[in-house]
């Protein structure tokens, strides 16, 4: 979890952004004459061994917070560092240029994100972002909601595979709205990070701190939503969260690698409700778009690239736009190691070394069940099972469909994989995908996705 992942030079970035959230939770319950006389002056110094060192204004100030809420700070504290701790309570007097910068200030403009239990990353912004035929609803989606937050599109669903820029746009809309107001109560999470939050609340009796912390905001970013599929007790909490701020017209952000209504094993109810805003789709981008990718990562890192190379990239590099920005790099470390300019041969090369033999080589029946199963979060041995759950089928129906056209395989072949089935029942599940896909729009492209990530990616 990016709270917790922090090296111990980062020690007091990690500690100031706790502290800067508990001081943001308290001031609705406490009196504002006692948050800005004896709570708000408080300054966390230091996290070691499980200990936090406060350092108050004066020892009038340590013995009131001693005496009244030296427990609630160490709760509170504790929820937020993510695990126990005690409190050491300083008191020092106000000297050098301290006096003049209240505690809230310490983490303010250079890395706001940090005080928002997440670091923002530096190049994910609007301006890096490109734009194209295939992303141009997400990216105006997103920028809408960084401008009027619980305006237009709420909520603001986005959603395409691995590597295409949903984390971006998440970023993005998070450092602009920072940008204008740094003390934005803004929660970024990944429903991983909900999911072991939420058991963590459970099992420590905290959990009217964790609903605090994730209610108690303006805008809710929640990045990879898919993963709390079959979680029935971590989707009733995202439910109630949701309804909670849905309510209150606080923005709420969603992100997925499929489409709400492709997420089968998520409560209907909430599929519903992630359906109710926007809901935009990240295409794979087309080959100028990842021509104008590869550019602008270049002129990002400083890297010299002729708009010919770029393209020849583009066309040859396969896999998504993490494989593709990794091949730029490849290119101009090789460049760097033989002391050459980046060049059309040299690319050709780096190609040839690295993707192109790989790029054609055909996926086994095995990778292709394997990729459905996590795609779908249904086990190996349900997609090859009897099960007739809807769910399943769809997914073993999909896995059909794909093995039949990346293999070639005869039915019967095919029908034998999928535990000795006869091969019209192959046939019919293979032409049931192929009549979906003329309909539905998302579910092609899911099918697609899924096809092109089975190509091993250097």
């Amino acid at each position: 979890m990016d709270q917790y992942s922090l090296d111990d030079s980062d020690m007091h970035i990690r500690l100031r952004g706790a502290w800067e959230q508990v001081l943001r939770r308290l001031a609705p319950e406490v009196s504002p004459a006692w948050f800005e006389r004896f709570l708000k002056p408080l300054q966390a110094v230091e996290l070691a061994d499980g200990v936090v060192t406060l350092a108050a204004p004066g020892r009038f100030v340590c013995e009131w917070v001693r005496d009244k809420y030296v427990h609630t700070l160490q709760d509170m504290l504790g929820d937020e560092l993510g695990e126990p701790v005690s409190i050491s309570l300083q008191a020092e007097p106000r000297e050098r240029s301290a006096p003049s910068m209240p505690a809230s200030a310490v983490v303010s403009a250079p890395v706001p994100a940090d005080e928002h239990r997440f670091k923002l990353i530096d190049r994910y912004t609007f301006d890096t972002f490109v734009v194209g035929q295939s992303n141009r609803l997400a990216f105006a989606g997103a920028q809408s909601v960084a401008k009027e937050p619980g305006g237009k599109y709420n909520p603001l669903f986005i959603y395409g595979s691995s590597g295409l820029g949903k984390t971006h746009l998440l970023h993005a809309i998070a450092r602009e709205i920072l940008h204008r107001d740094s003390r934005y109560p803004l929660v970024y999470v990944s429903a991983q990070q909900f999911a072991e939050q939420f058991v963590h609340a459970l099992q420590n009796n905290r959990i009217e701190q964790f609903r605090r912390s994730q209610r108690n905001v303006g805008v809710w970013l929640v990045d990879d939503i898919q993963f709390i599929a079959g979680k029935d007790k971590t989707q009733e909490e995202v439910f109630h969260t949701f309804n909670y701020l849905h309510s209150l017209g606080k923005q709420i952000v969603i992100c997925s690698d499929r489409a709400p209504r492709e997420l089968h094993l998520l409560d209907e109810r909430l599929r519903s409700r992630f359906e109710a805003g926007l809901v935009a789709d990240i295409q794979p981008p087309d080959t100028e778009t990842r021509c104008a990718i590869v550019l602008s990562k270049a002129k990002q890192e400083g890297i010299e690239i002729a708009t010919e190379v770029a393209m020849h990239l583009a066309e040859n590099v396969p896999g998504n736009i993490r494989i593709l920005e990794g091949a730029l790099t490849k290119l101009a470390a090789q460049a760097s190691v033989e002391e050459v300019p980046i060049s059309l041969e040299l690319s050709s090369r780096i190609i040839e070394q690295y993707y192109k033999n790989r790029a054609f080589q055909k996926p086994d029946f095995d990778q292709i069940v394997d990729a459905v199963s996590r795609h779908f979060k249904i086990s190996i041995e349900e997609i090859k099972g009897v099960s007739r759950k809807a769910p399943i089928v769809h997914a073993r129906h999909i896995a059909v469909f794909i093995t039949r056209e990346l293999t070639g395989d005869s039915w019967k072949h095919i029908g034998s994989l999928f535990g000795d089935r006869d091969h019209t029942s192959m046939m019919h599940g293979y032409q049931k995908i192929s009549e979906m896909m003329i309909r539905d729009r998302e579910l092609r492209s899911s099918v697609k996705q899924l096809i092109r990530n089975l190509y091993p990616e250097a």
